[in-house]
């Protein structure tokens, strides 16, 4: 299978602190993936380096094939403090549609030409009965989906999501992964930052662990051993019991 996001040894630099130090890892197309670790571990970090948000000091990120220094490809990211005032009476149509027409001058609020795709992209995470309906009186699920839709209407095929689960209740969370898991099964990568590992297992195909470098990559069943927790969390680790980490229920293909 071919690899959408390819990581060798990446470094990064902010300021004079070592964020990321020697990260590697390969991610294939078609793939759901978490990626776990303490606050200050490097997530948002690496999510900024697969955008091209920030330099690479040594090492390379490839989304594709291509440097992302050459160009940070198709990729949609919905960061943990995304740029938009929920307080603002907008509808879902209308978020949808700043995604389509954020990097273009001269256009009108909403085009007929968009409806279209505005409403296939909302359909694709179970909201198009809510697409004339304001954001902020919808529930924190509800807008994590509208954002997903707003990046898929920039034609994303890469999605980067950071602490889509934040604020957001255990039903919303699981609707969000069942749309997610969809858009897995028609071709788009997913890479999510989480801080809950103790339902990795049952949600996604493989988890990153990373604490500044990776501390490992793979099947969460088989990766988080005692040894890659306390690397992760240090004295914190044995919050995390074994048993909670497990299969509970994972479904074949999942």
């Amino acid at each position: 299978m071919v690899n959408s996001i390819v990581s060798d040894s990446c470094c990064v630099e902010l300021g004079n602190s070592l964020v990321l130090d020697d990260v590697s890892f390969s991610v294939d197309k078609n793939s759901l993936i978490a990626v776990v670790g303490p606050n200050g571990g490097g997530k948002t970090t690496l999510f900024n380096a697969i955008t091209g948000l920030v330099p690479i000091t040594n090492g390379s990120i490839r989304i594709n094939g291509e440097d992302v220094k050459k160009g940070k490809g198709n990729i949609g990211y919905v960061s943990q403090n995304e740029n938009l005032n929920w307080n603002f009476p907008l509808t879902a149509r209308q978020v949808v549609n700043l995604g389509i027409t954020r990097n273009l001058p001269s256009i009108p609020f909403i085009q007929k030409n968009n409806n279209s795709l505005i409403e296939e992209c909302l359909n694709d995470v179970g909201l198009y009965d809510k697409i004339d309906d304001r954001v902020d009186e919808m529930s924190g699920g509800q807008r994590q989906r509208v954002l997903l839709a707003k990046i898929l209407a920039q034609g994303a095929n890469i999605l980067l999501l950071d602490e889509a689960f934040s604020g957001v209740d255990v039903g919303s969370q699981i609707s969000l992964i069942e749309v997610l898991r969809k858009l897995k099964d028609s071709g788009k990568t997913i890479m999510i930052a989480t801080h809950d590992i103790n339902n990795v297992a049952d949600r996604f195909d493989e988890v990153l662990c990373l604490n500044r470098h990776c501390c490992a990559y793979g099947d969460p069943l088989k990766v988080f051993t005692q040894e890659v927790l306390s690397e992760l969390y240090g004295t914190h680790a044995t919050m995390f019991e074994s048993h909670q980490i497990g299969n509970h229920g994972k479904k074949d293909g999942h």
